[in-house]
């Protein structure tokens, strides 16, 4: 889940602030606070961009429960498909 922690951090980066509840402090004299709107529109732009790339971490957890080197050298020892099968299945399971 973005907090408005992480809305901050993405809009303003370095910026100096302080959150205590939902009530933000704004300390940093170099960048203009953001206003609750650009605040609101960041939470939304940052969980859509994250909720879109679930495919990929998805995929990601499966990729790294598989030996693929040792499916490669296999594969090419034996003249068989195995790491491409594997790697194409989990692609079907979690599509872009």
């Amino acid at each position: 889940m973005i907090t408005k922690t992480d809305a901050l951090l993405s809009l303003k980066p370095n910026a100096e602030w302080a959150l205590r509840g939902e009530t933000l402090e704004w300390l940093d004299a170099v960048q203009t606070e953001p206003t609750q709107s650009e605040i609101d529109a960041e939470v939304i732009r940052l969980q859509t961009e994250y909720d879109s790339q679930e495919y990929a971490r998805n995929r990601k957890a499966e990729y790294d429960q598989l030996n693929q080197f040792e499916m490669q050298f296999d594969d090419n020892r034996d003249g068989t498909t195995t790491w491409v099968d594997a790697i194409n299945e989990i692609k079907a399971r979690y599509p872009k």
